[in-house]
């Protein structure tokens, strides 16, 4: 089995229930799942380019794990998307080494799933907030996996619903048709 890179960035994971959960889902498989954490290896915003770039040369799927707010990514994410995808190496005349490789968003999701519909409070569904993930990875040559969403982590959620999502998050991981959670 190949392993999967997940990318988690998360600027304050100690106070979060539903990273902090799927962190320590993801610890408890090392022989399919490697965890590789931003503001832990990059406190200073100081980011390694090149070792970023050998680091995803080496993983066929790439999972980018982050709690959505303000309808976005962590800056650092960001920074990170901005700085290791460079012209030359991520695209461009040379730039092909993200081609063909498979890619996946892992969000938790302060409000409820009905708020995200076209009628609801956010009037913005995920899809339309997540489409810049889809145009870069468009623009890259990678593979756009369905996303993987945890609904009302901010002060909705139960304990078993956060427990019932690190399960199924693993299971997104591991199965070779990744689904969308469904609350």
């Amino acid at each position: 089995m190949t392993q999967t890179l997940v990318i988690l960035a998360h600027p304050n994971l100690e106070v979060s229930r539903v990273n902090r959960r799927w962190q320590q889902e993801l610890l408890q498989h090392p022989q399919e799942i490697t965890v590789h954490e931003l503001y832990t290896e990059y406190p200073d915003w100081q980011i390694d380019v090149e070792r970023e770039q050998r680091l995803l040369e080496q993983y066929d799927t790439v999972i980018l794990q982050f709690p959505l707010y303000w309808y976005s990514y962590p800056p650092l994410l960001k920074k990170w998307m901005d700085d290791v995808f460079a012209y030359g190496w991520a695209y461009g005349s040379t730039g092909d080494r993200l081609q063909g490789k498979s890619f996946g968003l892992s969000m938790s999701i302060g409000n409820t799933q009905t708020s995200y519909l076209p009628d609801g409070s956010v009037s913005f569904t995920v899809e339309q907030l997540i489409a810049p993930f889809k145009a870069s990875l468009h623009h890259v040559g990678a593979i756009e996996l369905p996303y993987f969403a945890f609904f009302g982590a901010s002060f909705q959620a139960t304990d078993e619903q956060v427990e019932q999502s690190a399960a199924d998050y693993i299971r997104y991981i591991l199965q070779s048709s990744p689904v969308v959670e469904q609350k």
